[in-house]
This record gives structure tokens, sequence and C-alpha cells, in this order.
């Protein structure tokens, strides 16, 4: 081979100027290639500038911690899923410790009636076992099945509300005429399903009345709806439990909200439902009573306030975290129904501070859940009976834990899912289940429920997958 192929050979791959030389050059230095130009189609790294004053190139947000903390909870608020997993984690949580806090804070009540200490307990929890059943129905059931129920339950109890004034047939409790016997230890209070079948009615309805565009007219938007819950509201008086009336007045209020109701409208309804309540507990000694117990801290002489001050007292005495499960001293005897309208004051007793707020948190996130799905439905029956069944359980929480707290006058109302009491636990659980069925029908919670089933991810898995060649293994 000739000298200079072979000395071209042995320089091929070197740096220019380096072939013959037997040196290696070392690259030129950064410098270099500034002041000679650089080749074309190469480009300087750019050096990243220091912002702030730690040099690093980082920006580090004000608060980071906080505000990252704080964006992962919006994302997780704003999840397809979120209202259908709250709704049916508060109202399962609330249900089973509602379980607990019967069985405790009956034992006293049932051993002082020679039963035994579990009898409140067992028909509770078979009320629980029903009302599963009937939620697990609902929450399965397609929105026109819900409709076509609202007409005959609200007519079934009319029928059974007015049999409850059937002399005979209906029997009192507490003074209240509103009880029908059902043979052996059972009862039922038609008028805590007259709270379904109004928001169902009401509901389809008002669907009905804005599908044909008649709602901006008010006599369409108030018949029949608020004549047909005066007569509920009238049936209920009959027998004198004006606290489901106000539960019920309130849900009528709610759905003439969501209608959108003008301001004069809304408020002739809410004066005359006003004056009406006024009427009523002015001509009551007993409610007379009951407004006059608010906020005192002593019985009185004739112990007219027993009630209101020893629900205080169990209250002030559990601290922060309580004297312990079944350590309640006021449960024997010295609270009058410390298993129904004041179980709350036993809990609070009980499991003190720390327990009272879990309850309430817990009816709070079932009231957000409720109040999502109403907001971001697009079906008018979905956002009306999903409102009026929030306003129910939202306002009779309110109006229960605000009597043991001594803010709002006794009304007699149980504390829903958690109170003793099948006739509220029933429908209360058909209810949630109704909103539990409204989350799931959202578009993107449908879509995201359909995701998670393992057909579906396995098909679609198998969909997105590449094909291999015939030959390859």
């Amino acid at each position: 081979m000739p000298a200079d192929e072979s000395s071209a050979a042995h320089g091929r791959g070197r740096p220019r100027g380096a072939a013959g030389t037997g040196r290696v050059l070392a690259p030129p230095a950064p410098g270099a290639l500034a002041k000679r130009g650089r080749p074309a189609g190469t480009r300087q790294p750019a050096v990243p500038r220091s912002r702030g004053r730690g040099g690093s190139g980082a920006r580090v947000p004000r608060g980071g911690g906080v505000r990252r903390l704080y964006e992962q909870a919006r994302r997780a608020w704003d999840r397809p899923l979120t209202a259908y997993y709250l709704i049916l984690g508060a109202g399962l949580l609330i249900t089973v410790l509602g379980l607990v806090m019967v069985y405790s804070a009956s034992m006293i009540k049932a051993l002082e009636l020679s039963k035994p200490g579990t009898y409140f307990f067992r028909k509770q929890f078979l009320a629980a076992l029903i009302g599963s059943g009937l939620l697990i129905t609902a929450s399965r059931m397609p929105v026109k099945l819900h409709r076509a129920l609202a007409y005959p339950l609200l007519m079934g109890t009319v029928f059974l509300m007015v049999l409850v004034q059937v002399p005979g047939i209906g029997m009192s409790v507490n003074g209240n005429q509103n009880w029908l016997y059902l043979g052996g230890p059972f009862q039922l209070q038609p008028s805590e399903f007259g709270k379904l079948a109004l928001i169902l009615w009401g509901a389809d309805l008002l669907a009905r009345k804005q599908d044909k565009r008649l709602l901006t007219q008010w006599k369409h938007m108030l018949v029949p709806l608020v004549p047909v819950a005066f007569m509920l509201l009238g049936l209920i008086m009959l027998g004198g439990d004006m606290g489901t009336a106000i539960i019920l007045t309130a849900i009528l209020f709610g759905l003439l909200w969501l209608a959108g109701a003008p301001t004069r409208l809304f408020g002739g309804v809410l004066a005359v439902a006003g004056a009406l309540a006024f009427l009523l507990i002015k001509t009551s000694p007993n409610r007379m009573s009951r407004l006059s117990c608010m906020g005192v801290s002593e019985p009185g002489p004739d112990g007219s306030c027993w009630q209101a001050v020893h629900g205080i007292y169990a209250l002030a005495s559990g601290g922060w975290f309580g004297s312990g499960l079944g350590a309640s001293v006021e449960k024997w005897g010295q609270l009058p129904e410390p298993h129904t309208d004041f179980i709350f004051a036993i809990t609070g007793e009980e499991l003190g501070l720390a327990g009272t707020l879990s309850v309430l948190a817990l009816f709070a996130a079932l009231g957000y859940a409720g109040i999502r799905v109403a907001g971001r439905t697009e079906e008018p029956f979905v956002r009306y009976a999903a409102g009026g069944v929030t306003t129910w359980i939202t306002v009779q929480a309110v109006i229960n834990i605000g009597a043991v707290l001594g803010l709002l006058p006794i009304a007699g109302v149980p504390l829903p899912l958690f109170s003793y009491g099948g006739s509220a636990l029933l429908p209360t659980m058909f209810a949630v289940g109704l909103l539990i069925a409204f989350a799931r029908e959202e578009p993107a919670a449908k879509a995201a429920l359909a995701m998670r089933r393992p057909g579906v991810r396995w098909k679609t898995m198998r969909r997105r997958g590449k094909k291999r060649p015939s030959g390859e293994r």
C-alpha cells in the first residue's frame, strides 16, 4: 500500500490536523468556538438562569406544601366518582354508628320495660337490613322507574295517613296520633313516608312542567304542588306532629327554590306558612313550653325543661373523648328518649366532642354530595329529587342537633339514619339509594364505573395492545 494511502487510512476518525503526527489533539476550548464560529446546524446549549435567591433554577411556590395539599384535595373533589363514594360511605357509616349508639343508649330503657337489653337494637338491626335492601334496589333502579313510583307512593301514603285518624286503627304515641299498629311489637308511622312521596311526586310534576315550559307562570308553579303539600300537612297536624310538618314544609320550599320561584312568590308562601306555625304554637301550651326551654340551664320548678337541660348535661360531661362507649350516666333514667330524639346527647357523653364532630362531618359530606349531584345534572327530575332529598336530610339533622344543643325548640324529630325507629330509617335509606342512583347516572361517573369493570378493562387492554407477527413468540 502506498505511504500516502496508509497514512490516510490511519488518519480516519482523528481530529482535523492530527493525521500523521502520532498525537491526539485535545478538543478545543469552549471560548474558541465563540471566536472561530460554530459549525452550521449546531446550537449552543442554553445555560439555565437562576430564579430566586437559591440559584438552583427551580421556582419554589410560596406556601408550597399547603398549596400542593390544596390542589390535591381540589382534584380529589372534582373526580367523577367523588359524590358517589361520599353518599355511599357517609350513609353507611352514619347507619352503622347509629346501630352502635342505639344499642348503647337503649339498654337501660329496655330493662326498665322488662325487655332484654338488646330489644331495641334487634328491631333497629332488622329495619337496617330491610333498609339496606331498599337502598340497593333504589340505587339500581333507572330514573324512569323512580318517576313511575311517584303517584302510587303518594296515593298509598295519603291512604295510610287517613287510616291513622280512624278510631281503633290509628294509635297515639307520646301524645301524637300518627301511628298504625301492625301487630306484635311493630308499628308504622306513615308521615315518614310522606316526605319521600312529596319529593318524588313534586320532582316529577315540576320536571314535566319544565319540559312544557310552564314554570314561568306562577299558577303552574304553585298548582297543584302547594295544595297537595298543604293536604299532607293537614293530615300530619291532625295527629299533632308539628316536627314532621316542619320537615315537610322545608321540602316544599326546597322544591320551589329549585324550580326558580320568584322572590315575591317564595316570600308569600313563606309568610303564610310562618303565620300558620305561629298560630299553632301560640294555641298549644306544650309547644309554648318547648319554645321557652331554648337555652335554659335549669329544669325549672315544674320540670318542664328537664329533657332540654339534661341533654346539655350529657354533652357537657363528655369532654373531648367521652366517658367511653356504654358508660353514659344520663341514660339511667335522667334523660328521656335517649335512643330516639336525644341520641346525639348520649353520643356526646360517651364519645365526646370527637364523636359528635365525626357525626357532623358525615352529615356535612352527605349534604355536600347531594348538592353536587343536584347541581351537575342536566335532567330536571334528578335535580329536583336530589335537591329535595338533600333538603330533607340536612334540615332534619339541623333541627334535631339544634334541639339537643339548646339552640332550637325540641321538635320531636329523629336524627336521620342514626336514631332508633324503623319507620324513619326505611324511607331515609331508600332516599340515600336515590342519591346513589343519581350520582351513578352522571356521564363522567358512568364512564368511570364502566372502566372499573374487569371485563371492560381486559377488552380495552386487548384492543390497545399491538399484534405480534405470526411467527413471533
